[in-house]
């Protein structure tokens, strides 16, 4: 998912009712949502480096141990900061202050100061981030090193209009009564939101649950579908992925494949309808040819396999050598696209600029000459 949503999936589980049990809960679950993507540091390496190591270790149940304690020790560090500035300003005694007041001593938090407590809840925090980047269709290797499979439950675009918005207006809400409240004298809670959160949060599982049914069904319609060229009397299906549309979960892009192709198709659930067009959408498995065994062989075409589980790899020929002077001999392209994310959404242009794809360049005596990710060359 996008990081705002993780963060504000982490406040609202604090604010659902971890902050009145432990200090800090809102600010160590914020962070702890979103720790996880700290794997985006390994951009300093390059593209392919960041796609090998993107959802990689940091999104691990291995991992998510170590992240919570990052969170607390940071978060220990800032309450003993903060007990040091109360030390240093209790000792300076206040002219204007009567003797008596100058004897109070405020609390720092509004609920009690617990360590062990605190970890335990920026454990779940960084579980969700997990469990909300399987949703959608890139997927997560939960329990990676041990078992490097990739798991996506598909059922959620990675920007969710419907869970953003819900999340949103549970964390702003109670601001705007608050502000209302001090309008007309109303006494301010010291807990704010707990409603609203558990709100927000019943809402995204509702969703989850609604969409799953859905995803379920345009599988089932896409299977039984006819595909092919004009005229043909349909293949046999091998296997089938639906992929969502932000908003509307009855939408679904859908990808099947045949023995000897793969066909796209956009299938609405609520109709019970399958639009394909197999001038556009059908894609027949290409050959192995030399240059693409050797970008097979390549750093990026070893991650993008390990990655992709639909992957078309397309040996689409001669390519300029910009490397070199000119009249050099030249380079053949080899592209790798998943065609899971090849549709066009409000987010994205996949058809014409598939996301997550990549290009290995391949000179005359089939080494790998360049590898570019998206727009980005590896150096």
């Amino acid at each position: 998912m996008d990081p705002i949503t993780h963060l504000m999936t982490g406040a609202c589980l604090a604010r659902a009712g971890f902050n009145r049990k432990a200090a800090y809960a809102t600010l160590a679950m914020t962070l702890a949502a979103e720790i996880p993507d700290l794997d985006t540091l390994w951009s300093f390496d390059g593209p392919v480096a960041t796609f090998q190591h993107h959802r990689g270790i940091t999104h691990t149940f291995i991992a998510a141990p170590f992240e919570a304690l990052v969170v607390v020790g940071a978060v220990w560090m800032l309450h003993g900061w903060r007990v040091r500035q109360a030390s240093a300003a209790a000792t300076i005694p206040t002219p204007a202050a009567s003797t008596a007041e100058q004897t109070i001593v405020r609390p720092l938090t509004a609920a009690p100061v617990r360590w062990g407590l605190l970890y335990g809840f920026a454990l779940i925090a960084s579980l969700s981030h997990i469990l909300l980047d399987w949703l959608n269709n890139y997927g997560v290797r939960p329990f990676f090193p041990f078992n490097p499979r990739w798991y996506a439950g598909s059922i959620v675009f990675i920007f969710e209009p419907v869970m953003f918005v819900a999340l949103l207006v549970a964390l702003v809400a109670p601001l705007l009564f608050a502000l209302i409240g001090s309008e007309v004298g109303a006494r301010r809670p010291v807990f704010r939101g707990r409603g609203w959160a558990i709100f927000a949060l019943v809402t995204m599982v509702g969703l989850c649950g609604w969409r799953q049914v859905e995803h379920d069904a345009a599988i089932q319609l896409a299977s039984t579908a006819t595909y092919g060229p004009e005229g043909s009397n349909g293949a046999e299906v091998l296997r089938v992925t639906a992929s969502p549309y932000p908003g509307n979960p009855y939408r679904w892009h859908t990808v099947v494949e045949t023995p000897d192709f793969y066909q796209m198709a956009t299938v609405d659930t609520l109709s019970s309808t399958v639009a394909t067009n197999p001038e556009q959408d059908l894609f027949y498995k290409p050959p192995t040819t030399p240059a693409a065994l050797a970008a097979k062989q390549s750093w990026l075409g070893q991650t993008y396999l390990d990655w992709s589980s639909w992957p078309l790899v397309t040996d689409i020929g001669p390519a300029a050598n910009s490397d070199s002077a000119p009249g050099a001999p030249e380079w053949t392209a080899v592209r790798f696209v998943d065609l899971r994310f090849m549709y066009d959404t409000a987010f994205m242009q996949g058809r014409r600029h598939p996301p997550l794809s990549g290009t290995v360049y391949v000179d005359a005596d089939q080494h790998v000459a360049r590898m570019q990710f998206g727009s980005r060359v590896q150096r």
